[in-house]
This record gives C-alpha cells, sequence and structure tokens, in this order.
C-alpha cells in the first residue's frame, strides 16, 4: 500500500472507529440501537475507501459488503447485550467491540482495494475477493 493512500485510509478508518465507538458507548443499554446508526458509518467508510483507489462504490454495493456480517453478528450481539446491562462497563465493552471491528472491517476492505488497484482489477472483481476474506471475519 502507498504511503499517502495508506495515510488516507488510515483517517478513514480510525474516524469511522471513533464514530462507532462513540455511537455504541452513547446506546449501550437501548437493544440494537447501535447497528442503526453504525452500519451507515461503515457504508461511508467502504465508500471513501474505495475512492481513495479510484472505485465507484454505490450505496447498495457498500450494503451488499456489509450485510452478511451484520447477520453473522447477531450472535455476537446478544452476548453483547448481556453486558450493555451493566451501567458504565457495557458501554465501554460495546464501544470497544464496535469501533475493534470497524477497524478491522476498514482494514480488511482497505488492503483488498488496494491489492485490486494494482491489478487493475474492475470493483466487482474487488468486492468478490473482499466478501471472501470478509467471511473469515465472522
Amino acid at each position: 500500500m502507498e504511503v499517502d493512500k495508506k495515510t488516507k485510509c488510515h483517517a478513514i478508518i480510525h474516524a469511522a472507529s471513533i464514530a462507532s465507538a462513540g455511537v455504541s458507548a452513547a446506546t449501550a443499554q437501548i437493544p440494537a440501537a447501535d447497528s442503526v446508526i453504525i452500519v451507515p458509518v461503515q457504508m461511508a467508510m467502504i465508500i471513501s475507501l474505495g475512492k481513495v483507489y479510484e472505485y465507484k462504490i454505490t450505496e447498495g454495493l457498500a450494503k451488499s459488503l456489509i450485510s452478511p456480517l451484520v447477520v453473522q453478528g447477531l450472535g455476537r450481539k446478544a452476548a453483547k447485550s448481556l453486558v450493555k446491562l451493566i451501567p458504565l462497563a457495557g458501554n465501554v465493552v460495546n464501544a470497544g467491540v464496535s469501533a475493534s471491528f470497524t477497524e478491522t472491517l476498514g482494514w480488511a476492505v482497505a488492503n483488498e482495494f488496494a491489492e485490486g488497484y494494482k491489478k487493475r482489477l474492475n470493483v466487482i472483481e474487488v468486492f468478490r475477493a473482499t466478501n471472501k476474506i470478509l467471511g473469515m471475519l465472522a
């Protein structure tokens, strides 16, 4: 990954991770409230990462990448819901999990975009490769 592109990706991913953590901390005691806000944050992150590598990512394409992860993450959400009931500790745990997941998602996508950019792959080919990688995250 080129240094200038890595710097841009770093800023995009960390901003999305911080936003995800803030949302999760603020909404920890409200069931599933964080997902409603975090998914659009992650979609915007993916679209922005695409721009770094000159890929035009539509909202629908970004959503198609995240949707399977949301469904597979429901089990983790259920476990996390129990911790949410503990004031303050639940907020901290919830924020940490959301930030970590968003960070991991962002770097996985950025690395696949970087590889696709080097190989001159089109956006569909890159998304196929990215889906395989993200399947391992779930």
